[in-house]
């Protein structure tokens, strides 16, 4: 076996090194793994969700923030965007359900003024929201000749059980306060709540009643409730009262 000579076995000992010393120099720091360029790529994603929830916040649209703010928490729980959107989501939540809740209720309250026997009337009338199997309408009307009334209105289905005048052991968010009603004497199918000024003085201040009544069908006995806390008195307009003959 032939041994090189100490100068060359030097040489070859010095281009080595010079050959490593490059290889560092030209590559810098050792590429990334598979896992680190997910991190990397999670990180920049977090980061640019996290512009846009920024941006909803900006704009006031607090439902497609939330979406978004609960979308970075749990895709990326332990990021820095995640912890900024923390801050701010349960308010912005608790914002956007209090609006939502606001525009369901109103939704259910329809307005109407229309020409009605010789006059015009102005309604505002709302379904029962249980039970679920009777749909009954809680109607405030204001009429040019007949003036102001609150009842309820079954169509198509019957009328009410009240003979004569009847008394409704109706609650106001859970607190009783009787109601005295009458069937109209001309047939329709509806039951006239008859101090009306004070029926709407409460319903005003109410975000729930409850009205225990028979339907004529099958005297069949129900409670209606009805989710008034929507209702707008400013859309329900007053009406002109009718000129002199």
């Amino acid at each position: 076996m032939m041994t090189l000579p100490f100068r060359h076995r030097f040489a070859v000992a010095a281009l080595a090194g010079a050959s490593i010393l490059a290889g560092c120099s030209q590559g810098g720091a050792p590429a990334p793994d598979a896992a680190q360029q997910q991190a990397q790529a999670q990180a920049a994603e977090a980061a640019r969700n996290l512009d846009t929830y920024r941006q909803l916040l900006r704009i006031h649209n607090d439902q497609m923030a939330v979406t978004m703010g609960k979308d970075i928490v749990q895709r990326y729980p332990n990021s820095a965007a995640a912890q900024e959107v923390q801050q701010t989501l349960p308010e912005v939540e608790k914002r956007w359900q209090e609006h939502s809740e606001k525009a369901r209720l109103a939704a259910l309250w329809q307005y109407q003024v229309a020409p009605m026997a010789g006059g015009t009337q102005s309604t505002a009338s709302i379904y029962d929201s249980q039970p679920a199997d009777v749909h009954v309408n809680l109607v405030l009307r204001r009429h040019t000749s007949w003036g102001q009334s609150a009842f309820l209105f079954n169509r198509g289905h019957g009328g009410f059980v009240c003979k004569g005048e009847c008394t409704i052991a109706a609650k106001f968010d859970d607190k009783p306060h009787a109601i005295k009603a009458y069937a109209p004497p001309t047939g329709e199918p509806a039951l006239m709540i008859r101090d009306d000024k004070g029926f709407i003085a409460l319903l005003e201040k109410t975000k729930k009643i409850s009205l225990p009544i028979t339907l004529q069908d099958g005297e069949k006995k129900v409670e209606l409730v009805y989710e008034v806390g929507g209702f707008m008195p400013d859309h329900w307009q007053p009406l002109p009262k009718k000129g002199k003959k």
